[in-house]
Protein backbone atom coordinates (compact mmCIF):
# COMPACT_ATOMS: atom_id res chain seq x y z
CA UNK A 1 0.00 0.00 0.00
CA UNK A 2 1.66 3.87 -1.02
CA UNK A 3 0.47 5.13 2.13
CA UNK A 4 3.72 5.35 3.22
CA UNK A 5 4.63 7.34 0.16
CA UNK A 6 7.13 10.07 1.43
CA UNK A 7 5.65 13.02 -0.76
CA UNK A 8 2.69 13.59 -3.60
CA UNK A 9 3.13 11.82 -6.67
CA UNK A 10 3.90 14.16 -9.88
CA UNK A 11 1.71 13.58 -13.03
CA UNK A 12 2.14 13.99 -16.70
CA UNK A 13 -1.68 14.83 -17.95
CA UNK A 14 -1.08 17.83 -19.96
CA UNK A 15 1.81 19.93 -21.02
CA UNK A 16 0.42 22.79 -19.48
CA UNK A 17 0.99 21.31 -16.16
CA UNK A 18 4.59 21.13 -16.68
CA UNK A 19 6.90 24.75 -16.58
CA UNK A 20 9.49 24.97 -18.79
CA UNK A 21 12.12 24.12 -16.33
CA UNK A 22 10.39 21.14 -15.69
CA UNK A 23 10.18 20.34 -19.45
CA UNK A 24 13.74 20.19 -19.96
CA UNK A 25 14.73 18.73 -17.50
CA UNK A 26 12.94 15.62 -18.68
CA UNK A 27 14.21 16.16 -22.09
CA UNK A 28 17.97 16.54 -20.50
CA UNK A 29 17.60 13.28 -18.98
CA UNK A 30 16.14 11.99 -21.49
CA UNK A 31 18.89 12.81 -23.56
CA UNK A 32 21.20 11.44 -21.18
CA UNK A 33 19.72 7.93 -21.09
CA UNK A 34 19.67 7.60 -24.92
CA UNK A 35 23.43 8.56 -25.28
CA UNK A 36 24.07 6.09 -22.32
CA UNK A 37 25.02 8.12 -19.75
CA UNK A 38 23.05 6.67 -16.55
CA UNK A 39 23.55 2.71 -15.30
CA UNK A 40 19.59 1.10 -14.98
CA UNK A 41 17.79 -0.89 -12.98
CA UNK A 42 17.94 0.91 -9.17
CA UNK A 43 15.86 4.13 -10.13
CA UNK A 44 12.11 2.66 -9.90
CA UNK A 45 13.24 -0.50 -8.08
CA UNK A 46 10.65 -1.76 -5.73
CA UNK A 47 7.92 0.29 -7.84
CA UNK A 48 4.87 -1.44 -9.71
CA UNK A 49 3.78 0.15 -12.59
CA UNK A 50 0.08 -0.25 -14.15
CA UNK A 51 -0.33 -0.10 -18.03
CA UNK A 52 -3.46 0.63 -18.95
CA UNK A 53 -3.89 1.08 -23.01
CA UNK A 54 -7.80 1.22 -24.43
CA UNK A 55 -6.38 2.09 -27.85
CA UNK A 56 -4.07 0.71 -29.67
CA UNK A 57 -0.07 1.22 -29.61
CA UNK A 58 3.56 0.03 -30.65
CA UNK A 59 6.12 2.34 -29.39
CA UNK A 60 4.52 4.03 -26.38
CA UNK A 61 2.84 0.99 -25.06
CA UNK A 62 6.47 -0.83 -25.90
CA UNK A 63 8.79 2.60 -24.30
CA UNK A 64 7.01 2.85 -21.36
CA UNK A 65 6.77 -0.85 -20.36
CA UNK A 66 10.24 -1.57 -21.63
CA UNK A 67 11.58 1.99 -19.63
CA UNK A 68 9.99 0.60 -16.15
CA UNK A 69 11.73 -2.92 -16.53
CA UNK A 70 14.71 -1.37 -17.58
CA UNK A 71 14.56 0.98 -14.43
CA UNK A 72 13.31 -1.76 -11.62
CA UNK A 73 9.96 -1.82 -11.58
CA UNK A 74 7.56 -4.75 -12.08
CA UNK A 75 4.43 -4.02 -14.46
CA UNK A 76 0.85 -4.87 -15.16
CA UNK A 77 -0.84 -4.74 -18.43
CA UNK A 78 -4.50 -3.97 -18.87
CA UNK A 79 -6.27 -4.33 -21.96
CA UNK A 80 -9.02 -2.34 -23.32
CA UNK A 81 -11.75 -5.19 -21.61
CA UNK A 82 -9.49 -6.11 -18.41
CA UNK A 83 -10.86 -3.49 -16.22
CA UNK A 84 -14.58 -3.81 -14.05
CA UNK A 85 -14.94 -0.20 -15.71
CA UNK A 86 -16.30 -2.32 -18.56
CA UNK A 87 -18.90 -3.71 -16.32
CA UNK A 88 -20.12 -0.65 -14.85
CA UNK A 89 -17.61 -0.19 -11.57
CA UNK A 90 -17.04 3.71 -11.10
CA UNK A 91 -13.95 5.50 -11.96
CA UNK A 92 -13.52 6.61 -8.61
CA UNK A 93 -14.34 2.89 -7.16
CA UNK A 94 -11.23 2.31 -9.43
CA UNK A 95 -9.12 4.67 -8.76
CA UNK A 96 -9.46 4.16 -5.40
CA UNK A 97 -7.87 0.33 -5.58
CA UNK A 98 -5.41 1.05 -8.22
CA UNK A 99 -4.09 3.83 -6.28
CA UNK A 100 -3.53 1.49 -3.09
CA UNK A 101 -1.73 -0.95 -5.00
CA UNK A 102 0.26 0.67 -8.37
CA UNK A 103 3.28 3.99 -7.57
CA UNK A 104 1.90 4.96 -11.04
CA UNK A 105 -0.51 4.36 -14.13
CA UNK A 106 0.64 4.66 -18.13
CA UNK A 107 -2.64 5.66 -19.96
CA UNK A 108 -3.87 5.55 -23.19
CA UNK A 109 -7.76 6.52 -23.91
CA UNK A 110 -9.92 8.33 -26.77
CA UNK A 111 -11.38 10.43 -23.90
CA UNK A 112 -9.98 14.92 -23.15
CA UNK A 113 -7.06 14.57 -20.65
CA UNK A 114 -9.73 16.19 -18.22
CA UNK A 115 -10.93 12.41 -17.62
CA UNK A 116 -7.07 11.88 -16.33
CA UNK A 117 -7.38 14.59 -13.47
CA UNK A 118 -9.76 12.35 -12.43
CA UNK A 119 -7.39 9.48 -12.09
CA UNK A 120 -5.07 11.69 -10.62
CA UNK A 121 -7.03 13.25 -7.29
CA UNK A 122 -4.81 11.59 -5.04
CA UNK A 123 -1.46 11.68 -3.72
CA UNK A 124 -0.05 7.90 -4.35
CA UNK A 125 -0.02 6.79 -7.63
CA UNK A 126 1.57 9.15 -10.71
CA UNK A 127 -0.73 9.44 -13.69
CA UNK A 128 0.77 9.91 -17.34
CA UNK A 129 -1.10 10.54 -20.07
CA UNK A 130 0.39 8.23 -22.89
CA UNK A 131 -2.64 9.77 -25.42
CA UNK A 132 -5.90 11.40 -25.25
CA UNK A 133 -8.21 12.35 -27.95
CA UNK A 134 -6.19 16.16 -27.96
CA UNK A 135 -3.05 15.78 -26.75
CA UNK A 136 0.07 13.54 -26.59
CA UNK A 137 2.09 15.22 -24.46
CA UNK A 138 4.95 12.03 -24.30
CA UNK A 139 5.09 12.51 -28.01
CA UNK A 140 6.25 16.10 -27.68
CA UNK A 141 8.58 15.63 -24.90
CA UNK A 142 10.53 12.37 -26.89
CA UNK A 143 10.03 14.91 -30.63
CA UNK A 144 11.90 17.69 -28.31
CA UNK A 145 14.32 15.49 -27.04
CA UNK A 146 15.31 14.08 -30.54
CA UNK A 147 15.81 17.62 -31.84
CA UNK A 148 17.86 18.87 -29.13
CA UNK A 149 20.21 15.72 -29.17
CA UNK A 150 20.42 16.10 -33.01
CA UNK A 151 21.20 19.80 -33.12
CA UNK A 152 22.38 20.16 -29.84
CA UNK A 153 20.16 23.31 -28.92
CA UNK A 154 16.32 24.17 -29.31
CA UNK A 155 16.83 27.45 -29.63
CA UNK A 156 16.56 28.95 -32.99
CA UNK A 157 15.23 25.69 -34.58
CA UNK A 158 12.93 25.74 -37.38
CA UNK A 159 10.04 23.65 -38.07
CA UNK A 160 7.68 22.57 -40.75
CA UNK A 161 4.45 20.50 -39.70
CA UNK A 162 2.46 19.36 -42.28
CA UNK A 163 -0.91 17.34 -42.09
CA UNK A 164 -3.92 17.29 -39.95
CA UNK A 165 -4.48 19.18 -36.80
CA UNK A 166 -4.33 16.21 -33.96
CA UNK A 167 -3.30 15.10 -30.63
CA UNK A 168 0.37 15.34 -31.75
CA UNK A 169 0.46 19.03 -33.64
CA UNK A 170 -1.28 19.90 -30.04
CA UNK A 171 1.72 18.65 -27.72
CA UNK A 172 4.00 19.99 -30.18
CA UNK A 173 2.42 23.36 -30.14
CA UNK A 174 2.24 23.26 -26.15
CA UNK A 175 5.75 22.12 -26.03
CA UNK A 176 7.64 24.28 -28.20
CA UNK A 177 5.79 27.25 -26.74
CA UNK A 178 7.95 26.92 -23.25
CA UNK A 179 11.11 27.09 -25.52
CA UNK A 180 12.99 30.96 -26.31
CA UNK A 181 13.30 31.61 -29.68
CA UNK A 182 11.97 28.73 -31.50
CA UNK A 183 9.84 28.90 -34.85
CA UNK A 184 6.94 26.13 -36.04
CA UNK A 185 4.38 26.57 -38.51
CA UNK A 186 1.64 24.49 -39.07
CA UNK A 187 0.11 23.22 -42.67
CA UNK A 188 -2.69 21.83 -42.19
CA UNK A 189 -5.40 20.79 -44.61
CA UNK A 190 -8.56 23.51 -44.51
CA UNK A 191 -11.23 22.40 -41.85
CA UNK A 192 -8.56 19.79 -40.24
CA UNK A 193 -6.89 22.64 -38.21
CA UNK A 194 -5.61 22.00 -34.42
CA UNK A 195 -8.20 22.83 -32.34
CA UNK A 196 -8.10 26.97 -32.47
CA UNK A 197 -8.60 27.61 -28.42
CA UNK A 198 -5.31 25.43 -27.88
CA UNK A 199 -3.47 27.22 -30.61
CA UNK A 200 -4.60 30.45 -29.20
CA UNK A 201 -2.81 29.17 -25.70
CA UNK A 202 0.16 28.46 -27.32
CA UNK A 203 0.71 31.32 -29.26
CA UNK A 204 0.44 33.51 -26.12
CA UNK A 205 2.72 31.19 -24.53
CA UNK A 206 5.31 31.21 -27.49
CA UNK A 207 5.36 34.94 -27.63
CA UNK A 208 6.73 35.76 -24.22
CA UNK A 209 9.79 33.92 -25.36
CA UNK A 210 10.02 35.28 -29.08
CA UNK A 211 8.72 31.69 -30.16
CA UNK A 212 6.55 31.37 -33.08
CA UNK A 213 3.85 29.37 -33.36
CA UNK A 214 1.45 29.68 -37.07
CA UNK A 215 -1.02 27.49 -38.75
CA UNK A 216 -1.90 27.70 -42.29
CA UNK A 217 -3.27 26.34 -44.61
CA UNK A 218 -2.26 27.65 -48.21
CA UNK A 219 1.06 26.25 -49.12
CA UNK A 220 1.95 28.93 -51.23
CA UNK A 221 2.81 30.60 -47.74
CA UNK A 222 5.54 28.19 -47.69
CA UNK A 223 9.17 29.61 -46.00
CA UNK A 224 12.28 29.67 -47.52
CA UNK A 225 14.12 27.86 -44.93
CA UNK A 226 13.32 25.10 -42.32
CA UNK A 227 15.57 22.80 -39.67
CA UNK A 228 13.22 19.96 -39.67
CA UNK A 229 10.33 18.70 -41.80
CA UNK A 230 7.22 17.14 -39.83
CA UNK A 231 4.53 15.06 -40.49
CA UNK A 232 1.85 12.54 -39.01
CA UNK A 233 0.12 10.00 -40.83
CA UNK A 234 -3.31 11.16 -42.26
CA UNK A 235 -5.63 8.81 -40.50
CA UNK A 236 -5.13 9.80 -36.59
CA UNK A 237 -5.59 6.92 -34.44
CA UNK A 238 -9.16 6.56 -33.10
CA UNK A 239 -10.66 8.90 -35.33
CA UNK A 240 -12.91 8.72 -38.83
CA UNK A 241 -12.88 11.29 -41.58
CA UNK A 242 -16.69 12.12 -42.60
CA UNK A 243 -15.84 13.78 -45.63
CA UNK A 244 -15.80 11.03 -48.20
CA UNK A 245 -13.10 13.28 -50.73
CA UNK A 246 -10.91 13.62 -47.47
CA UNK A 247 -7.88 12.27 -49.47
CA UNK A 248 -8.17 14.60 -52.23
CA UNK A 249 -7.71 17.55 -49.84
CA UNK A 250 -4.90 16.13 -47.81
CA UNK A 251 -3.05 15.05 -50.87
CA UNK A 252 -0.98 18.36 -51.61
CA UNK A 253 0.41 18.30 -48.02
CA UNK A 254 2.19 15.05 -48.54
CA UNK A 255 5.82 15.57 -48.03
CA UNK A 256 7.78 14.33 -51.09
CA UNK A 257 10.82 14.28 -52.38
CA UNK A 258 10.43 17.31 -54.31
CA UNK A 259 9.36 19.11 -50.85
CA UNK A 260 12.46 17.82 -49.30
CA UNK A 261 14.51 19.58 -52.18
CA UNK A 262 13.39 22.62 -51.58
CA UNK A 263 14.99 22.65 -47.54
CA UNK A 264 18.38 20.61 -48.07
CA UNK A 265 19.12 21.22 -44.75
CA UNK A 266 16.41 20.02 -42.86
CA UNK A 267 15.77 16.29 -41.47
CA UNK A 268 13.20 14.65 -41.95
CA UNK A 269 10.64 13.32 -38.40
CA UNK A 270 7.53 11.46 -38.16
CA UNK A 271 5.37 10.12 -35.07
CA UNK A 272 4.94 7.03 -36.47
CA UNK A 273 3.01 4.56 -37.77
CA UNK A 274 3.73 5.58 -41.19
CA UNK A 275 1.76 4.78 -44.52
CA UNK A 276 4.18 5.16 -47.15
CA UNK A 277 2.39 6.34 -50.02
CA UNK A 278 0.21 9.07 -48.17
CA UNK A 279 1.60 11.38 -45.87
CA UNK A 280 5.31 10.71 -46.78
CA UNK A 281 7.21 9.24 -50.07
CA UNK A 282 8.81 6.13 -49.43
CA UNK A 283 12.30 7.45 -50.88
CA UNK A 284 11.68 10.52 -47.86
CA UNK A 285 11.10 8.43 -44.73
CA UNK A 286 13.93 5.81 -45.85
CA UNK A 287 16.81 8.47 -47.07
CA UNK A 288 19.32 9.66 -45.26
CA UNK A 289 17.64 13.07 -44.18
CA UNK A 290 15.25 10.64 -41.64
CA UNK A 291 15.82 10.16 -37.91
CA UNK A 292 12.34 8.62 -37.57
CA UNK A 293 14.05 5.65 -35.73
CA UNK A 294 15.89 7.05 -34.19
CA UNK A 295 13.13 9.62 -32.72
CA UNK A 296 11.08 6.27 -31.91
CA UNK A 297 13.70 4.98 -30.34
CA UNK A 298 13.80 8.34 -28.25
CA UNK A 299 10.51 7.66 -26.89
CA UNK A 300 11.88 4.29 -24.81
CA UNK A 301 14.56 6.81 -23.18
CA UNK A 302 11.72 9.21 -22.88
CA UNK A 303 9.84 7.31 -20.78
CA UNK A 304 12.78 6.55 -18.95
CA UNK A 305 12.83 10.03 -17.49
CA UNK A 306 9.29 10.67 -17.52
CA UNK A 307 8.91 7.96 -14.90
CA UNK A 308 11.91 8.54 -13.10
CA UNK A 309 10.86 12.32 -12.85
CA UNK A 310 7.11 11.59 -11.83
CA UNK A 311 8.05 8.56 -9.72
Amino acid sequence: MNSLAIKKRKHVISLTDLSPQETLDIINRGIEYSDGHIPLGEQLKGKVIGIYFKKTSTRTRTAFTTAALRLGAQVITYGPNDLQLNTGETMDDTLNVLSRMLDGLVLRTAESPDVLRAFANQESMSILNAMTADEHPTQALADLTTMKQHFGTLSGLEILYFGEGNNTTTALALAIAKFPNMKIRFFTPPNYNIDPLLLKYAKEEGAKRNTIIEEFHDLKLLPNYTDIVYTTRWQTTGTVKSDPNWRTIFEPFAVTDQLMLKYPNAIFMHDLPAHRGDEVEASVIDGDKSIVFKQAENKLHSAKAVLEWCI
